[in-house]
C-alpha cells in the first residue's frame, strides 16, 4: 500500500513540476510597436481560417471589421465580394447578402460547419463529422455530400476549401484533400497528405502560381506539374512570399523551404510558440503567443523584436495587417533593422 501511495506521489510531484516547468520565449532586447498600432474596438470570440467573429456579431475579415451583424449564436465561416457565410452550433448555414446585409439562405446541414467556401453561387463545405459537400444557391440543393473516415481530434485551425476553376478541393479533417469536379462529383481524385491518428486535419491550404500547397500539423505537400514533393516537420503556421515557403514549427524554427521543399535557411527562437504567421514584401512575421512579434529578413539572417503583449484572444492576420486584444498593427511599418 506504501508503494502504491508513493508511486501516485512521485506522478504527481512530475506533473506538477511538468506544468511548472514550461518554458516561454524571453527575448532580451524588444522594441515598442506602437508607432504602428491603433484601436479597432472588437473582442474576437472565434477565429477561422478567414476571419473572426466578434462579440457584437459583427465580423473581421479580409477587408478588416465589417459591421454586418451575423445574428446571435453565429459565427464567421468565409466570404467572398457579395455574400458572407456564417453558421451556429446547430449546423444551420446563413447566407448573407452583403448589399442588403440580410440573410437570403439558411441551409440546415444539421452538423456544425468546421469550414466553407463560396464561389460563383457554389458554397463547398466541411463538416465536424468529416463530411464535405457542394450546395448550389440557385436551385437551392445539395449536389453532393459524403462522409469520410471518422476523426476524433482536430486542430483548431481548420483550412477552407478551395476553388480552382471547376474544381474543388476539399481539406478533410482526416489528413488528405478530396478534389472534386462540380460538374461530375462521382469521380473524385483522394490526395493524402499524412495518416497520424488524431490532430491530423488539414490546416492550411493555398496556391503558389500553378502549384497547390497544403499542410496538416505533421507534414506539407506541395502538388504541381513536378508531382507530389512532402516535407516533415511539427507545424504551427504556413506562410508563402514570393515563391518561398515558410514554416513556423512548434519547436520554435522558422524554415524558409524553396520550391523543391529543400530547407534553404532557418532561424530559431528558442520555445517560442507561433500564434500567427506570414510573409511579404521580402519580410517574414512571427507572432509568439507571450506577445513578442519577431520580423526578419527574407533570408531569416537578420530580426528585430517587437513587444506586443501576451495574446489574450484569437490573432488575425490578413494581408499587412495583425488584429490582436482589440488592436490592427500595420506590419509593414515594421522593420527588421
Amino acid at each position: 500500500m506504501k508503494v502504491k501511495t508513493l508511486l501516485i506521489l512521485t506522478s504527481l510531484a512530475l506533473l506538477f513540476s511538468a506544468c511548472s516547468s514550461k518554458k516561454y520565449f524571453e527575448p532580451d532586447n524588444t522594441y515598442s510597436a506602437s508607432y504602428a498600432s491603433k484601436s479597432y474596438g472588437g473582442t474576437m470570440v472565434n477565429l477561422s481560417r478567414d476571419g473572426g467573429t466578434l462579440d457584437n456579431e459583427h465580423y473581421l475579415g479580409k477587408a478588416g471589421v465589417n459591421a454586418i451583424s451575423l445574428g446571435e449564436g453565429y459565427r464567421f465561416l468565409n466570404e467572398n465580394n457579395a455574400y458572407v457565410l456564417a453558421a451556429n452550433a446547430e449546423g444551420l448555414l446563413k447566407v448573407i447578402d452583403k448589399q442588403t446585409k440580410e440573410p437570403i439562405r439558411a441551409v440546415s446541414l444539421h452538423v456544425p460547419v468546421v469550414s466553407a467556401t463560396i464561389h460563383n453561387g457554389v458554397i463547398a463545405y466541411i463538416l465536424n463529422n468529416n463530411t464535405f459537400g457542394i450546395y448550389q444557391m440557385n436551385d437551392n440543393r445539395k449536389v453532393v455530400e459524403s462522409r469520410s473516415e471518422q476523426t476524433f481530434a482536430i486542430d483548431t485551425r481548420a483550412a477552407s476549401p478551395m476553388f480552382i476553376e471547376n474544381l474543388v478541393v476539399m481539406p478533410m479533417l482526416d489528413g488528405k484533400l478530396i478534389i472534386v469536379n462540380a460538374a461530375d462529383p462521382e469521380n473524385a481524385k483522394v490526395v493524402y497528405i499524412s495518416s497520424a491518428s488524431v490532430f491530423n486535419n488539414v490546416i492550411y491550404l493555398s496556391r503558389m502560381g500553378n502549384t497547390m500547397v497544403a499542410a496538416t500539423p505533421k507534414r506539407l505537400i506541395t502538388l504541381g506539374t513536378g508531382g507530389k514533393q512532402e516535407y516533415k516537420a511539427n507545424i504551427s503556421e504556413v506562410a508563402i512570399d514570393d515563391g518561398t515557403i515558410y514554416l513556423f514549427t512548434k519547436e520554435g524554427q522558422i524554415i524558409k523551404l524553396n520550391g523543391q521543399l529543400e530547407a534553404v535557411a532557418t532561424a530559431k527562437f528558442k520555445f517560442a510558440h507561433y500564434a500567427a504567421g506570414t510573409a511579404f514584401g521580402g519580410r517574414v512575421f512571427g507572432l509568439d503567443q507571450q506577445g513578442s512579434l519577431i520580423v526578419l529578413n527574407s533570408d531569416l539572417t537578420k530580426s528585430k523584436i517587437y513587444d506586443l503583449g501576451a495574446v489574450g484572444e484569437p490573432a488575425f492576420i490578413t494581408g499587412t495587417r495583425l488584429y490582436k486584444d482589440g488592436d490592427v498593427i500595420e506590419l509593414s511599418k515594421l522593420g527588421y533593422e
